[in-house]
Parts: C-alpha cells; sequence; structure tokens
C-alpha cells in the first residue's frame, strides 16, 4: 500500500470516528418506555352498585388511587344519569375537584349506529351545559362514541365527523382495552352472596386480562411501526374498577408503561384524524390499523363470556 493511500485511510477511519461512536451510543440506548393514557367512561353512573355502595364513594375511590400514582385521567359524562340518579351527581364534583378534566359522552349513550346523524349531534349537544358548568373555562370539548360506533355507513360517519370538527371537538379513541366493564356486575352478586372466593377469582382474572391485553397492544403496535405509539386506554367508573386501579395501576407500572395526558397521547400521528375530525376518516383502533395493511391482528385471549355464570 502507498505511503499517501494508508495515511488517506487513517485519515477516513479517524474522521469517522465519532460518528462511529455515535451510531453505537444511539444502538445502546433503551427503547422510551411505553406512555398510556387513562380513560374512564360513563360517569357519573356505570353498572350496579354492591350494597353499601355510593356512586360518589366509587369516583372518590378512582380519584384516590389515580392520587397515589401520581396519574392523570380524562372522564367521559353521560348527562342523563344526574336525572336518573340524582344522587350521582356530586361524583361529578368529585372528579373535578381532582383537577381531573371531563369530557362529551353524549347525554344518554346511544350507538350512532342505531340513529341517525342529527339524532347523535343533538344528543351531543344536550350534554354541553353540563360539562360547561362542570369544567368552566376548561377543555371539554373531546367526544368519547359510545359503544366506540362511529357510524354504520360512510355518510353518518361523514356528516357527524365535520359537526365534530366544526364544533371544535376532539375524538378520543382507544388502542388499549380489556373488557373491564364485563366485572361489575359479576363483582356485585358475588358481594351480595358473601362469596369471597369468587371475588378473589375476579381479582385475579382482572389482572391477567389487563396484562394479556398490554402484550397484545404493544405488538400490534410494533407490528405496524416498529415502536410503542402512546395508548389510550378504556376503563369505567365501575365498583369493581374503583376495587381494583390501585393494583391495576402498579401492574402497568411494573411493566414499563409511564402516564400520560390524553392530549399529549393523542398528539401522536396515529391519532391525526382524531386531533382534527375534518379530516377523511382513518383506522382508529389498532386492529383496524393492521386490517387495512392487510395484517390480521394477534387474536385475544380473553374470555368474558366466562364471567356471565359467575355467582349466579
Amino acid at each position: 500500500m502507498k505511503p499517501l493511500y494508508r495515511t488517506a485511510v487513517a485519515l477516513a477511519w479517524l474522521a469517522a470516528l465519532p460518528h462511529l461512536a455515535l451510531a453505537n451510543v444511539a444502538l445502546a440506548l433503551p427503547a422510551p418506555a411505553p406512555e398510556l393514557a387513562l380513560t374512564f367512561d360513563d360517569l357519573p353512573v356505570h353498572g350496579p352498585l354492591p350494597p353499601g355502595q355510593t356512586r360518589v364513594g366509587v369516583v372518590t375511590a378512582l380519584v384516590a388511587a389515580l392520587d397515589a400514582a401520581k396519574a392523570p385521567a380524562f372522564g367521559f359524562v353521560n348527562g342523563v344519569q344526574t336525572e336518573r340518579e340524582p344522587a350521582s351527581a356530586p361524583a361529578l364534583a368529585a372528579w373535578r375537584a381532582s383537577g381531573r378534566p371531563l369530557g362529551n359522552h353524549t347525554w344518554s349513550h346511544p350507538s350512532l349506529n342505531a340513529i341517525d346523524a342529527t339524532t347523535f349531534e343533538a344528543e351531543v349537544a344536550r350534554n354541553e351545559p353540563l360539562l360547561q358548568g362542570l369544567m368552566g373555562e376548561g377543555d371539554w370539548r373531546w367526544l368519547r362514541y359510545p359503544f366506540l360506533a362511529e357510524g354504520d355507513t360512510p355518510d353518518k360517519r361523514g356528516a357527524v365527523r365535520q359537526a365534530l370538527a366544526a364544533g371544535g371537538y376532539r375524538i378520543a379513541s382507544v388502542t388499549m382495552s380489556f373488557g373491564d366493564y364485563a366485572w361489575n356486575e359479576p363483582y356485585a352478586r358475588c358481594l351480595a352472596k358473601g362469596d369471597t372466593a369468587a371475588v378473589a377469582d375476579l381479582e385475579t382474572r382482572f389482572l391477567a386480562a389487563a396484562a394479556s391485553d398490554a402484550d397484545r397492544a404493544r405488538a400490534m403496535s410494533k407490528a405496524l411501526y416498529g415502536r410503542d405509539i402512546p395508548y389510550v386506554l378504556l376503563m369505567h367508573v365501575g365498583a369493581f374498577d374503583a376495587r381494583m386501579l390501585p393494583r391495576l395501576l402498579a401492574l402497568y407500572q411494573a411493566r414499563g408503561f409511564t402516564f400520560t395526558t390524553l392530549d399529549k397521547a393523542e398528539r401522536d400521528p396515529f391519532y391525526r384524524t382524531d386531533r382534527d375530525p375534518g379530516l377523511p376518516p382513518a383506522p382508529t383502533t389498532l386492529e383496524n390499523a393492521m386490517r387495512a395493511r392487510g395484517l390480521t391482528p394477534p387474536a385475544s385471549a380473553i374470555d368474558l363470556a366466562g364471567l356471565d355464570g359467575v355467582c349466579r
């Protein structure tokens, strides 16, 4: 090798060393912790109450668990419940006293798939005075579709999205959900019967379902994007949710999750059409995003039907 050529090669290696070192450092850095935004539907009433419990007590317990974990959360309101169960109304004040926001889940929780767009828009509007009174200057213009139903025809879905965009709304989609609602009825039955063994079994199955669903959501996100998107978890203000929330939050923390707000989570590009409903709709669940790419979502291992017979 000629001296000048050897010198040039050596200089090139020296120049590359800082870049190689930075690349090695980048490869050595751990992946960022997955983020999770907690959302709770059906305030102030969800599911049956076990003996001796109240709606205010349920929400107070939920708030205490969230405070202990320093976890933000967003609640979604069905205003009709303040008329059907007037004693539940202070539960909304208890939620707001914790500093956590509330958004629109429509007045009486109808499925958009079962009604026309005009009726649905009226349901959204009817809830607004209650939200304005509770939130003041806070950001309450978020909608969670009841049953996560966004319309059974393209025209209906498009009409409602345009109305939401005109009203300054954003859509609170769901990218993690393990069917927490299904545990509240059997829990109330088991407590009424004093069946502590059955309650313990419900607790075990609840946490196992949450862990399984978290793994499934992360697998889908990584198959689609090679990373964790910020996830939006759907929960409900049920009595069993309140019982289990401290352990559930600990489970997520043990699995590496950090808690974030709905607003911050939905700044991720995955939620772009949720933040601006005026845009053409795109898949808003990980399952549908996979199907849109011709991929098959992994099967869920959660058996909600098996809860129906518990404590009958």
